[in-house]
């Protein structure tokens, strides 16, 4: 094993850049950061699929130390998030610690070195005194469990891994899922295909989309003026946080959201049959409220038809619902999420005593504040369980969790500990809390059944309060809340 810089970032991505931006900052040079592709931007650089944008506004979605002046809209494109994150990464001086091309497979920790030993897919293993998940969730696609799908001779693809070779135009093409990708892409596919068939389980809710360019003065004044950046993201975050109170508090105080999503779906579809067939019956926020101005009128088109009868197959040629009727298609494609909760159960993990992590989680995932797991002394999550948001932007919580892991970092140089391991009571204590709150939410109400929730029907990806809850929890490393390794 070749000895290496101390600490291990793995992806580059939102996450992995600000914990690499923090480190440098704090004066640590010895850490790299290990990236499976062969460049950075993480969900933003695979998702190229039509119409890819954020669907959190702009002024929030970006550093609160890296303020962006030159959003173009409200709602930012794919492509101005992954040059930001480029602008970043250069500005910050990241280039000499990225290292691309470094697939991690395997996590072993050494109990005597208190290292981990980091193992890449190219055969590298290298050594870590500490190592930082940046992966996030929405990183490997899940593809649903139909009959014949891989027998399918024409062509297919997930939302995540567009297929731009592949021409649209003319073709006969069917949608399976209708989450926050398929309201992006369907709308700018439905004018080129001949007919396109939309595959819906459950209908989303959704609401207007104030998507608005930022005019060229105003964009000036943001520049001219860093104050007006940092006024204009704090009345976008306390907007945001205003909606958390129907999560946060009582699925009650959603009523006002549903009734403007019904109102929506009233404008936007005229034919009663097809709004029945989009009208949800359960409480909105139990899974994620998409936005959208264009989804509903795609779906009214002549050549696009919703199909709400399950699919039970899928032939060399065609889509095969329950009633038996077969619908011959040219093409599929697969908006149908992602692994999101044993997302990190991918990696072959080893922690102390042998310790597996899905030893660890056999009974469920879950982490100390989101963000590190009894038994796996010094490696750290971000965006770890428990710590997604329905209702605004999950970089405030990336900024929150890498703030927290640098007060780990100095906490070990601050007592000479070589490692620190929270303790399994700490953790249960916060879950066992964490789940009495997500008991009471929006996302437990009947009839909720989401991405959000395990296989025993757990929540294991939604923070249940307000950020600004979060951003005290974690201002400080509890030292109690940890076993000091020496």
């Amino acid at each position: 094993m070749a000895p290496v810089p101390g600490i291990v970032v793995i992806g580059a991505g939102f996450a992995g850049l600000c914990m690499g931006i923090k480190l440098k900052e704090a004066g640590y040079h010895d850490f790299v950061i290990l990236e499976q592709a062969d460049d950075l931007g993480g969900t933003w650089r695979d998702n190229t699929y039509p119409g890819c944008a954020c669907d959190v506004p702009s002024p929030l979605y970006s550093f609160s130390f890296a303020l962006n002046p030159g959003w173009t809209r409200l709602f930012a494109p794919h492509a101005e998030i992954l040059d930001y994150l480029r602008r970043c990464a250069d500005a910050y001086g990241l280039g000499p610690h990225l290292r691309f091309g470094k697939r991690v497979v395997g996590l072993e920790y050494d109990d005597e070195a208190v290292r981990w030993a980091v193992s890449t897919s190219d055969g590298e293993t290298l050594r870590a005194h500490a190592v930082v998940s940046g992966m996030g969730a929405l990183h490997v696609p899940k593809f649903p469990g139909i009959v014949g799908r891989e027998g399918f001779r024409g062509a297919s693809w997930h939302s995540a891994e567009w297929d731009h070779s592949y021409d649209l135009t003319g073709k006969r093409v069917a949608v399976i899922g209708t989450g926050a990708s398929a309201a992006q892409f369907v709308p700018r596919i439905a004018e080129r295909v001949e007919r396109l068939y939309v595959v819906q389980r459950t209908p989303p809710w959704v609401q207007s989309k104030p998507d608005v360019e930022i005019p060229d003065g105003l964009r000036r004044t943001l520049r001219a003026f860093p104050p007006a950046r940092r006024a204009l993201r704090g009345a976008v975050y306390w907007l945001l946080e205003t909606r958390a109170l129907g999560f946060a508090v009582h699925p009650r105080l959603m009523r006002g959201h549903q009734e403007a999503a019904l109102r929506h779906l009233r404008r936007q579809v005229p034919d009663p049959e097809l709004r029945a067939k989009l009208t949800p019956d359960y409480t909105i926020g139990c899974k994620r409220i998409l936005l959208a101005d264009d989804y509903y009128p795609a779906l009214c088109r002549d050549n696009v038809e919703l199909v709400t009868d399950p699919l039970t197959r899928i032939t060399e040629t065609a889509i095969v619902d329950a009633t038996g009727r077969e619908r011959e298609v040219d093409a599929i494609v697969y908006g149908t999420g992602f692994k999101v909760v044993d997302a990190l159960q991918e990696w072959r993990i080893t922690g102390r005593k042998g310790l597996t992590l899905a030893d660890a989680w056999r009974d469920g995932v879950e982490a100390y504040l989101g963000v590190a797991t009894a038994g796996f002394p010094n490696l750290f999550f971000l965006l770890g369980p428990n710590t997604g948001l329905a209702h605004t932007s999950v970089v405030f919580m990336i900024e929150a969790q890498v703030r927290y892991v640098m007060d780990c970092l100095r906490l070990l140089s601050r007592t000479g500990a070589r490692g620190l391991d929270v303790r399994a009571e700490a953790q249960r204590e916060f879950n066992r809390g964490l789940q009495r709150r997500l008991g009471r939410r929006v996302w437990s109400e009947g009839g909720c059944d989401s991405w959000y929730l395990d296989a025993h029907g757990v929540n294991r990806t939604i923070w249940p309060g307000f950020t600004f809850e979060y951003w005290a929890r974690t201002r400080h490393a509890r030292r109690t809340a940890y076993e000091l390794i020496y």
